[in-house]
């Protein structure tokens, strides 16, 4: 599907932004040189301003010229759900190992987390992730039933999880992530080469449906030489969360 010319416009401006085009404290082109650049009326060019406003990347408006008040730009929602998205976004590569995808009763810490009861069958995959080639993060994904029998008829070493079950029609609408750091167990010590009680970055999500079913648990453990998370709020701007790669 083909983006609207205002979110064009807006991504546009949040690329010149991303690669240090413009920087803090900078003027956006008029909304005159902005619609002759885009051959657009002014309706495309005041929507993709007023989104960049709501995402606390400009100030301005009301007679007041647009300037660029952040280098941080938030992230789409797919990007923090979706580790090739992500890395795709940022001009990385990605890449995945399956260690294991299984159908299994669910154990106490994930019944929880997915709203089941203990002992419901749940599909678990773990996998290794690697950023440019490199070992990033160990990544452990536990769906409902009904989700995560569609992985098998997946090849999981073959690319984004997210994307083939959005695909198959799942409906991924919220989520929520818990950032926190964790001591290396025995198989994040065997699978990410780092001491057994090495300090690990984790990234703790469920993933909702528009009905509010929860489908989704990941526990996901990177190596923080390599990713790292970040987060900017102002007055009058929801928080944005970002996921960024060490350089």
């Amino acid at each position: 599907m083909s983006m609207a010319l205002h979110e064009v416009i807006a991504e546009s401006i949040r690329e010149q932004i991303r690669v240090g085009e413009l920087t803090i404290g900078s003027a956006l082109p008029s909304e005159s040189q902005l619609c002759e650049r885009w051959k657009s009326s002014r309706g495309p060019v005041r929507q993709a301003l007023a989104t960049l406003r709501a995402e606390g990347v400009i100030t301005g408006g009301s007679g007041k010229p647009p300037v660029v008040c952040t280098t941080s730009i938030p992230q789409p929602f797919d990007s923090l759900l979706s580790y090739s998205a992500w890395a795709r976004a940022i001009g990385r590569s990605a890449g995945q190992r399956t260690l294991e995808l299984a159908l299994r009763p669910a154990d106490p810490l994930v019944a929880p987390k997915l709203g089941i009861d203990e002992g419901a069958r749940v599909v678990q995959v773990l996998r290794l992730r690697y950023l440019d080639g490199e070992r990033a993060m160990l990544e452990r994904a536990t769906f409902v039933e009904h989700v995560g029998r569609l992985l098998f008829d997946f090849d999981c070493d073959s690319g984004s999880i997210w994307a083939y079950l959005q695909s198959r029609g799942v409906n991924f609408s919220t989520a929520s992530h818990i950032i926190d750091a964790v001591a290396a167990d025995p198989l994040d010590s065997e699978h990410l080469e780092v001491t057994e009680g090495s300090p690990l970055l984790r990234q703790q999500r469920t993933a909702r449906t528009a009905d509010g079913e929860v489908i989704e648990y990941h526990d996901d453990r990177y190596l923080p030489g390599m990713v790292s998370f970040s987060l900017e709020n102002t007055l009058d701007v929801r928080t944005s969360l970002m996921r960024n790669a060490k350089p």
